[in-house]
């Protein structure tokens, strides 16, 4: 049976780090990099900031090239507006990859320059199986269906769900019983029975409990994973050679191997 949730999920996000082996065929130029930067960068350092949801490949990303490099890399882990507030106020970091471009708005003037990296592409999803057939977005609204969202104003995804249901007239409609901090909170809303249905990164769903449902609905609100330079960089070689890296087969791969899409 369904319990019934608070406004506010536990935000506490279990980081779990992922370290295989890459099949991949590193492009010359990216491995000849890493090779002149195996003894420039040792002991050197990088600060990086990371949407939550993106923590399992970009653990992998970035411990792969620690692991070329020799590089200290430390990853912050958080939802957009807590990593925001903290690029704002302490002025520190090389780096932030955002769940959208749209998140760099609040950090504009921190921001030197950007790279997209990947698509991030919203899905609708559902208990394996779909018991309560659901067939796109409208269907969130029939009597007993209980929805669960990003938070609104901290979450990219939760940002991207409220537009998607404002925009078909039916925000009001949808009974959202709970809203989460961090996109992985979102899965684990629907493996705990606690929400029949989520709107959530197409990456965070490859889990064999949960169903994508096969509707064109949400297409339009397709992001693109941005690496944003901050102005407040003091590690610009370590920060230029991740850059590249990030360019490489190697890190390619790891973001398809976890279900992102590459860019064209």
């Amino acid at each position: 049976m369904k319990r019934n949730w608070s406004l506010f999920l536990a935000t506490t996000l279990i980081l779990s780090i992922f370290l295989s082996g890459c099949s991949s065929s590193e492009n010359p130029n990216a491995k000849e990099t890493l090779q002149d930067a195996s003894e420039n960068l040792k002991g050197k350092n990088l600060s990086i900031y990371c949407g939550a949801g993106m923590t399992k490949p970009f653990e992998e990303i970035a411990n792969k090239f620690k692991e070329k490099t020799k590089c200290n890399i430390e990853v912050t882990y958080a939802n957009a507006a807590q990593i925001q507030t903290q690029i704002n106020t302490s002025k520190e970091g090389d780096l932030f990859i955002a769940g959208s471009a749209d998140e760099l708005k609040a950090v504009e003037k921190m921001v030197s320059d950007r790279k997209d990296l990947v698509k991030h592409i919203p899905i609708l999803a559902v208990k394996s199986g779909n018991p309560l057939q659901i067939t796109g977005i409208n269907d969130l609204t029939k009597k007993d269906v209980e929805v669960i969202l990003g938070d609104y104003e901290a979450t990219p995804i939760g940002k991207i769900a409220k537009k998607a249901l404002t925009d078909a007239s039916i925000f009001e409609k949808v009974n959202v019983v709970a809203t989460t901090s961090t996109a992985p909170e979102l899965i684990n809303a629907i493996l705990n029975d606690q929400s029949d249905a989520i709107i959530v990164w197409k990456e965070n769903a490859k889990n064999p409990k949960i169903e994508i449902v096969d509707t064109k609905d949400l297409d339009s609100y397709i992001k693109t994973i941005p690496a944003a330079s901050l102005t407040c960089s003091d590690n610009k070689e370590s920060l230029d050679t991740f850059l590249k890296f990030l360019d490489s087969d190697i890190a390619k791969n790891i973001w398809s191997n976890y279900g992102y899409e590459l860019l064209n």
